[in-house]
């Protein structure tokens, strides 16, 4: 059993597929996040996260294929910033590929979760999104 986070939490959701990213915000919202802020490719959540009258989120959930700029190149320049490093980033994408997973951790991504395909199993993946943050949450600086 997964227990609820000590305090809601905020999500950057940076996701462009509109319904991938309603199951995530749904299932999100409904396990704790506090506030859930989706933006559709790596540039929109770049400026988000740089803007300095957005709040920090506390996670990010990062899918990797994405017009404009995609989740590899936004998770370089997150990790590579003294200022955002210290975000978790969760990896979800329907990509399983090998590359795709250790350039993912190589870029120093905090999980990597594979979008299911059916309803259940999206369940079990945002569970575990969940899960890790409530892991990490307690051990990173915020």
């Amino acid at each position: 059993m997964i227990t609820a986070p000590a305090r809601p939490y905020d999500v950057l959701l940076v996701e462009d597929d509109a319904a991938d990213a309603l199951l995530v915000e749904d299932a999100l919202l409904a396990r704790g996040a506090r506030n859930l802020v989706k933006v559709h490719d790596g540039v929109a959540g770049l400026a988000h996260l740089r803007d300095p009258s957005r709040s920090r989120p506390d996670l990010i959930v990062l899918d990797l294929n994405m017009p404009r700029m995609n989740g590899r190149e936004l998770l370089a320049v997150i990790k590579e910033d003294p200022d955002l490093r210290t975000i978790p980033v969760v990896v979800l994408t329907t990509s399983s590929a090998p590359d795709d997973i250790a350039g993912a951790y190589r870029h120093h991504a905090n999980a990597y979760v594979t979008k299911p395909v059916n309803l259940d199993d999206f369940e079990r993946a945002v569970q575990s999104i969940d899960a890790f943050y409530l892991e990490t949450v307690t051990r990173l600086p915020r």
